[in-house]
């Protein structure tokens, strides 16, 4: 049986959240962030500098465009979906490193991180359910 404590290391290892991938981001690590929602969901509104690449895709077009020592980082649109999940399985069957972020790219625009469309970069409001808004500050 495996214990409580290797039980959230594990998970942590699978697994980043809005604020850890900005502040991973921000301190210069690098990821590939890869959307893997559909191309209209992606119109909608995407994580800066994101890649598009959905979940039926990753198997014939990961090795073309991703090193495979790479860190990828996936999401989908919110809690409420697991393209996420199956875009990280696919990704680790690969064999990439990779992570899901939880909450998806809900929760990173609640946030109030900076989100991409066809006008441009952009913030939302921070939701104060989800985020501080006072202590928020942009890149």
């Amino acid at each position: 049986m495996i214990s409580r404590s290797d039980y959230f290391a594990a998970k942590l290892a699978y697994e980043t959240d809005p604020a850890d991938l900005h502040a991973a981001r921000t301190a210069g690590e690098q990821l590939v962030v890869v959307d893997v929602r559909s191309a209209q969901a992606w119109a909608q509104g995407r994580v800066t500098g994101a890649l598009h690449m959905p979940h039926s895709e990753i198997a014939t077009r990961a090795s073309q465009e991703i090193a495979p020592d790479a860190e990828v980082v996936v999401y989908c649109w919110s809690p409420g979906c697991n393209g996420g999940t199956r875009g990280a399985a696919e990704f680790a069957r690969l064999g990439y490193r990779v992570r899901e972020m939880i909450g998806g790219f809900e929760y990173w625009a609640r946030e109030g991180y900076p989100i991409e469309d066809a006008d441009g970069i952009h913030h939302r409001p921070v939701d104060p359910l989800t985020g501080i808004p006072r202590i928020r500050t942009r890149p």
